[in-house]
């Protein structure tokens, strides 16, 4: 029998244009596009979108995640989305989830409460967290969990009835 593996959980940053932008078409991009951060997700991870600001490059101070999401089979894979950048990118289930502020949760989120510089994994673009904090942001977000009265999706993941989108590789 094969054991699945607990899901590990992520923080991925953008802005929340970006992140809207993703979501609409169930996938994520990281770090510019670059490969191998999302080589080092699997099937089953759960995977939180923190934005900074509204928009990219934006000076409209944001602060809150904005997406929660369960990583899906597959490999990272590259589109392209112009004739000079072809970022790779993962496909993702998104749930229902509204955006919550970051600041009232600083002081209750391990990876934050480690002082002054907490901020600077922020500008890693992507980071590990604990499963305690994920839980913690699900529920800021108003997040259902994923359980056993729903429908198995990948990895054996439970996942409610969400519309799947059709997309070729290079959309």
């Amino acid at each position: 029998m094969t054991r699945l593996l607990e899901p590990r959980h992520w923080i991925a940053v953008a802005s929340a244009e970006h992140v809207a932008n993703g979501v609409a078409q169930g996938i994520m991009q990281v770090c510019h596009g670059k490969g191998g951060p999302l080589r080092r997700i699997r099937r089953g991870d759960r995977v939180i979108y923190y934005s900074p600001t509204g928009t990219f490059r934006g000076t409209d101070r944001l602060q809150h995640f904005t997406a929660f999401g369960i990583v899906r089979a597959g490999e990272p894979y590259q589109a392209a989305m112009s004739a000079d950048f072809h970022p790779y990118r993962r496909d993702v289930d998104y749930l229902p989830a509204e955006p919550a502020s970051i600041l009232p949760l600083r002081e209750h989120l391990e990876f934050s409460r480690a002082g002054s510089n907490w901020g600077w994994k922020l500008h890693m673009g992507l980071f590990e967290i604990s499963a305690a904090d994920s839980a913690l942001i699900a529920a800021a977000m108003k997040v259902t969990p994923p359980n056993e009265h729903e429908e198995e999706g990948d990895g054996g993941i439970r996942l409610r009835s969400l519309p799947r989108r059709r997309r070729g590789r290079g959309a």
